[in-house]
């Protein structure tokens, strides 16, 4: 297994499939072409692989109302499944003020303007990237401060 594949397991399905980096980034721009029928807007692909291991891409997207959340999630699921690709789940659409849509590989996150102001997940991921690389940076201090001392 090539390090840009991933083995994944499907959830309706026990048999392990492998998807590749050209699998994902068909599924990212199928993702983004499904939002952008709808008119979603202000969208954000974030590539979140060296943060967890949980996804590869996370999409963010504003909405105008909750109704056009639900809209632009339902798209995003009829255009992927329309490419053989799995969903495996969605959640919010009830209140729609923020829809989760998640494809495994990748999560699309769906929110009216004040949610997604209040929540501000572009932040939350950079500031986790940013924490994450001064810990690295700490380490490695640490690192070469000991060796000095040997």
């Amino acid at each position: 297994m090539t390090q840009d594949s991933k083995l994944v397991t499907s959830a309706t399905t026990a048999k392990p499939q492998l998807t590749d980096a050209a699998q994902v980034e068909a599924m990212k721009v199928a993702v983004v072409d499904a939002i952008e029928d709808i008119k979603g807007f202000d969208i954000t692909v974030m590539d979140v692989r060296k943060l967890t291991s949980m996804t590869i891409y996370m999409i963010v997207a504003s909405a105008n109302s909750s109704r056009q959340a639900k809209s632009i999630a339902d798209n995003v699921r009829e255009k992927l499944k329309g490419k053989g690709f799995a969903i495996r789940g969605t959640e919010g659409e009830k209140e729609g003020e923020w829809v989760l849509v998640d494809l495994d590989d990748i999560v699309v996150h769906i929110m009216v303007p004040t949610t997604r102001a209040y929540y501000n997940l572009e932040q939350l991921w950079g500031e986790a990237e940013g924490r994450r690389g001064h810990v690295k940076a700490l380490n490695q201090d640490i690192e070469n401060h000991v060796k000095a001392a040997s």
